[in-house]
């Protein structure tokens, strides 16, 4: 028995250093005390009083140092039962003072000390010049949220802003492809950079952008970051290739000798990095589209004479291994093996010596590829080669024959803006969500946001607009894609990462 107790001890003795290690430690008091936050939904976090059975949280509008002034000025009482509750404040650009008042089990109460913090604004938030109009509603969508990569805010299906990402020296442009990861954080890029941040813009992962695939000084970052269920991070990146194509798609003052190469061509890459910034897995378009035997040797654009073949969206299938990638400027889709790197199939037109491209009837200058979850592949359209037509969110089943070809089997005409003259050149992306409907953001300065369900009635839609020069006239204003999460679970996981452990 003395024998049996002495290990006991000894495993917890040796258990102890273990746990205190790896099990997370959470700071006694949340927000810190005088901190400036840049959301409205508020993680609280107060010690544990032995005995207590009842928490109520009371929050004031105002910075307060005394009781009688708090009280005063409490818009808001919250209960709970343990040491930490999500609760949201009703304003931005304001400063707030809260307290806790336990309640042991015999009824005696005991209040905390007053706590301050601040909640800030940036311009596109937080002000009157900037909104999302909400033109039809849903109760059916309470608890799904979107981001808005030109505003940098995350707003609820009211069009109320919780979240926005605080002007930084890191933004020297409008961020791309704002997106909340599995993790509870969340991926964007800006300006050939990647990174992944918490609630409180702590940046926890930055692409190295040190040219290892591109062979480039840089790796040029754009449209496109995600981070996989592995914790790796997966990211659409350009190689510039020195490319002699054929004469008869060379412009009319360039010459095609065998000393002179056509200017550097924009080529794409996928990257995927592990945690530490070391390249795991990677892939070029060049080395697919420059084999003998390539199509893209005969491509003639109908507008302009600059062959430009990057990406401009991925879609990883990380189940079935596949990686689809969308070239927008040949109107192309590659379904590309993982990890082998091979293409299994392309989707769109077949360039042939001499024809100028004439399309493939599907799709043309497309955005944003998805696999749906009974397995279609969806995109959004923008249809950019037909003058004065709308942009289009097309499903396609995949053919099983290599020899065949997509077959559409859903599509919808995006609706069309009075003022709007109808090219939608680029932007714009689609998701899919759990009740089989669609949200879109069809990009450009007709930036309206929709859902759509497979009945084609639009269940929900807003737009995203600036006031201007202080006229009073609101306008719809930019942006390039919108990305959207559905569940307050999710809303939840990511509030709770506002510290860095």
């Amino acid at each position: 028995m003395l024998i049996s107790l002495f290990y006991m001890f000894r495993t917890l003795n040796l258990l102890i250093p273990f746990l205190i290690f790896f099990c997370p430690v959470r700071s006694q008091v949340l927000p810190k005390e005088g901190s400036l936050l840049n959301y409205r939904l508020i993680g609280f976090v107060f010690p544990v009083e032995k005995k207590v059975n009842k928490y109520r949280l009371e929050i004031a509008k105002g910075h307060y140092d005394t009781e009688d002034l708090f009280n005063k000025n409490v818009i808001k009482t919250v209960s709970c039962i343990k040491d930490s509750v999500i609760s949201e404040v009703p304003f931005f650009a304001q400063e707030y003072t809260w307290r806790v008042v336990y309640k042991d089990f015999k009824g005696v109460t005991k209040k905390s000390v007053l706590h301050n913090f601040g909640v800030g604004a940036i311009t596109r938030v937080g002000t009157n010049d900037t909104r999302v109009r909400v033109v039809k509603g849903s109760k059916k969508y309470k608890d799904v949220y979107f981001f808005s990569d030109y505003n940098q805010v995350l707003y609820n299906m009211n069009g109320e802003a919780i979240w926005y990402m605080p002007e930084r020296t890191e933004m020297t442009e409008a961020p791309r492809d704002i997106k909340l990861s599995p993790n509870g954080t969340v991926t964007f890029l800006v300006k050939d950079q990647a990174f992944e941040i918490n609630y409180s813009w702590d940046i926890l992962w930055k692409g190295p952008n040190d040219g290892r695939v591109s062979g480039d000084t840089a790796e040029h970052y754009h449209h496109e970051l995600t981070r996989l269920e592995n914790g790796h991070y997966m990211v659409l990146g350009e190689e510039r290739v020195l490319w002699k194509p054929r004469d008869s798609i060379l412009g009319a003052n360039q010459i095609n000798t065998k000393d002179i190469l056509h200017p550097l061509t924009p080529f794409g890459t996928i990257i995927e990095y592990d945690a530490k910034g070391n390249v795991i897995w990677s892939w070029k378009s060049s080395s697919y589209f420059l084999n003998e035997g390539s199509d893209i040797a005969n491509f003639t654009p109908r507008q302009g004479n600059v062959v430009d073949v990057h990406e401009n969206a991925f879609y990883f299938d990380e189940k079935n291994k596949i990686i689809y990638v969308g070239f927008k400027n040949i109107s192309r889709i590659l379904k590309v093996k993982y990890p082998e790197g091979t293409v299994l199939n392309t989707f769109g037109e077949i360039f042939k010596a001499d024809i100028p491209e004439h399309g493939n009837g599907l799709f043309c200058r497309q955005h944003s590829i998805r696999k749906s979850k009974r397995g279609a592949l969806y995109i959004f359209n923008n249809n950019s080669c037909k003058v004065n037509n709308p942009a289009e969110i097309v499903m396609l089943k995949e053919p099983t024959d290599r020899s065949k070809i997509l077959e559409e089997i859903w599509e919808y005409d995006c609706p069309t803006e009075k003022d709007f003259p109808g090219i939608y050149t680029t932007g714009g992306n689609v998701t899919e969500l759990s009740d089989n409907s669609l949200f879109v953001c069809m990009g450009n300065m007709a930036s309206r946001l929709f859902i759509v369900n497979m009945n084609k009635k639009i269940v929900w839609s807003a737009y995203l607009e600036i006031r201007t020069n202080n006229d009073n006239k609101w306008n719809v204003t930019g942006q390039y894609r919108a990305n959207i999460f559905e569940g307050r679970s999710k809303l939840e996981k990511f509030v709770w990462n506002a510290e860095t452990q």
